[in-house]
């Protein structure tokens, strides 16, 4: 693979991971603000936040702007590494956050999050003191860690956060793999969890490629390519397998529920146009109306119509349809469906209205209807299975009703 051309395209398009990050926050935002005091959404919140500052500020353009405002040679590095840093500390915080620590305010989860707030806060202040140590008055945008890795106070801050970010990627890593595994996780969670381990496992490419690269230096061998080709790309690539890692869950979840909604809808269409025939169309359109509500007034009107057939309903002929359903192979869930709709089909057919005191279906069976309108309207377009339950079901002697 060519790392070079990697990172020719992260240095010109650094605004990719940015923005698919800042997807991910927005997504993630609406329900943050609505549940601010949940812990583990401040997490995420915070996580997200920092991954867009890194990738902001870590863009070569952006660098020398900020070098310039400041007319501090390569004040950057220590402002990208403290973000860098934050960030590291946000990971393992979302971790406790997830696994509910925070939530049950034990003690040791306390304590644990205070270790990690007081360890990486003072890394940060260490950053920042190693670099006004050091001497760095050559400006540099893309091989600071290898070109001052044998400056005093510069080696030792490049090295600090190094092994700050590779701590909380190991750590966080091996969390993540642990929670795949447990039994009872929600699908999208854990394909969620399983793109944040894969973008925790980039970033410990990252360190090793930086780290690999400032040894060297150290031994005075020259393996910059690893800095300036290999771990940029290795960066971009966890950042976008982060963001889809936080954005899955959500937008998965969200998408499943409402192509359930829909095939929900378009499985009553059957009994819906069966019921427009029997008492006619009733049921109206709404204009831009959700397909949450669709569905609810598809069901609304299903019901209204069947309540009054219900009485009507040939009890006989649905016993007989389902014996029938039986005989011919189905499952006693899918008979009871089939001679429901072969009852229902007759009575609409027959044009029965029902009459108070007609020996129709008892409240039992009426509610049993109404409670499953959809494997009811499943079978009615399961056309071949329905001629073949009526003509079994049908008595010998009323050959016109068995050949409709």
């Amino acid at each position: 693979m060519d790392f070079a051309v990697l990172s020719e395209f992260y240095t010109d398009f650094w605004w990719i991971p940015a923005t698919v990050l800042a997807a991910a926050l927005a997504l993630k935002l609406p329900v943050i603000i609505r549940f601010r005091a949940d812990p583990t959404l401040r997490a995420v919140g915070g996580l997200l936040l920092l991954a867009c500052a890194v990738f902001v500020f870590v863009a070569p353009s952006t660098i020398a702007r900020v070098n310039r405002l400041t007319g501090v040679p390569n004040i950057s590095a220590p402002w990208v590494y403290s973000l860098l840093t934050a960030f590291c500390g946000s990971c393992l915080l979302l971790l406790i956050a997830w696994r509910g620590g925070l939530s049950d305010r034990s003690a040791a989860t306390r304590r644990a999050a205070r270790w990690v707030v007081a360890g990486y806060s003072g890394v940060i202040v260490a950053l920042w003191v190693l670099f006004a140590l050091a001497d760095a008055p050559v400006e540099r945008l893309r091989d600071l860690d290898t070109y001052y890795a044998t400056t005093p106070f510069m080696r030792e801050m490049i090295l600090l956060y190094l092994l700050a970010h590779t701590t909380a990627a190991l750590i966080t890593s091996g969390l993540i793999r642990n929670w795949v595994r447990t039994d009872g996780l929600d699908a999208w969670l854990r394909w969620g969890l399983k793109f944040l381990g894969a973008g925790y496992a980039m970033n410990l490419l990252f360190d090793a490629a930086k780290l690999t690269a400032v040894v060297a230096r150290w031994s005075g061998h020259d393996l910059d390519r690893l800095n300036t080709d290999v771990a940029p790309a290795a960066a971009c690539g966890s950042a976008v397998l982060i963001a889809v890692g936080f954005i899955l869950p959500h937008a998965g979840q969200y998408l499943h529920d409402r192509w359930r909604v829909r095939l929900a809808h378009r499985e009553l269409r059957p009994l819906y146009v069966l019921m427009r025939t029997a008492v006619g169309d009733r049921a109206g359109f709404v204009w831009r109306a959700s397909p949450e509500l669709r569905l609810t007034r598809r069901e609304t009107f299903i019901r209204d119509a069947l309540l009054p057939l219900a009485r009507a309903l040939d009890e006989d002929l649905r016993r007989r349809a389902y014996d029938a359903a039986v005989a011919l192979g189905h499952p006693p869930g899918r008979a009871r469906a089939l001679a429901a709709a072969v009852a229902v089909l007759d009575t609409v057919r027959a044009g029965r209205p029902a009459r108070d005191g007609d020996g129709g279906a008892g409240d039992g069976s009426t509610a049993e209807l109404l409670r499953e309108i959809g494997a009811v309207s499943r079978a009615l377009g399961h056309r071949d299975d329905l001629r073949a339950v009526r003509a079994r079901a049908l008595p010998p002697r009323d050959p016109v009703r068995a050949a409709e």
